[in-house]
């Protein structure tokens, strides 16, 4: 009986280190680009952090904050407007030691929205013509190219800066968040440049899985 206490005193113990924020946030002024709940109204320059468990790998995040690098080429202007003048090139994210990012991977990951839709994506590979014709839809007739960089047919970077880079997004974004956020962008953020098509469920599917196969050879 009181081992079984000792182990789920231990557990308890494990989830409150996890689940409370690692005084890293504030030391690196964290909270001055990004916003840690869908209730700050302010819009900030960085990325919102407060679903960060529902978008990003955490093996990703980790060695990202580790070695950080330009996700979007341009600096983020919060809001559905174009800045005026020239865009202001973005700096490269501050670099953090390998504990520092082990602590921070781990509460980020517990910060995630509720009713997102789950497990939409299997993992049956597109056959090459159905990635050809999807590469058309997604470049050509939904223009995602004119704010993202993905790959051409030879594997070199193009598209546009205003967005971030799809190039290995795979890697980075996690399957369920880049059909929920193509479905309903303004679930996470109300006021952005991502336009809210009317997608059907498939096409969303389909549109999630092309992104997913956006990656260069490594």
């Amino acid at each position: 009986m009181i081992a079984n206490v000792l182990i789920v005193l231990i557990f308890l113990l494990n989830c409150s280190l996890v689940w409370a924020e690692p005084p890293e946030i504030n030391n690196k002024g964290c909270r001055d680009c990004h916003r840690f709940s869908s209730k700050e109204t302010k819009l900030k320059q960085g990325p919102d952090l407060f679903y960060t468990g529902d978008k990003f790998h955490r093996n990703w995040l980790e060695k990202f904050l580790e070695s950080p690098i330009v996700i979007r080429k341009v600096i983020y202007a919060p809001g559905s407007e174009y800045p005026e003048g020239k865009p202001e090139a973005s700096q490269p994210h501050l670099a953090l030691t390998k504990s520092e990012s082990a602590r921070i991977s781990d509460f980020l990951m517990t910060l995630r929205l509720p009713g997102l839709e789950k497990d939409k994506i299997d993992e049956e590979p597109l056959s090459k013509d159905k990635r050809v014709r999807l590469k058309i839809l997604f470049e050509r007739n939904f223009g995602c190219t004119s704010c993202h960089e993905t790959l051409n047919l030879v594997g070199k970077v193009r598209g546009g800066v205003s967005g971030p880079s799809l190039v290995d997004a795979g890697k980075r974004l996690k399957p369920d968040w880049i059909f929920n956020w193509l479905r309903t962008p303004t679930k996470f953020l109300s006021k952005g440049r991502m336009p809210v098509f009317n997608f059907d469920e498939e096409t969303v599917m389909l549109i999630t899985k092309y992104i997913l196969t956006i990656r260069t050879k490594q």
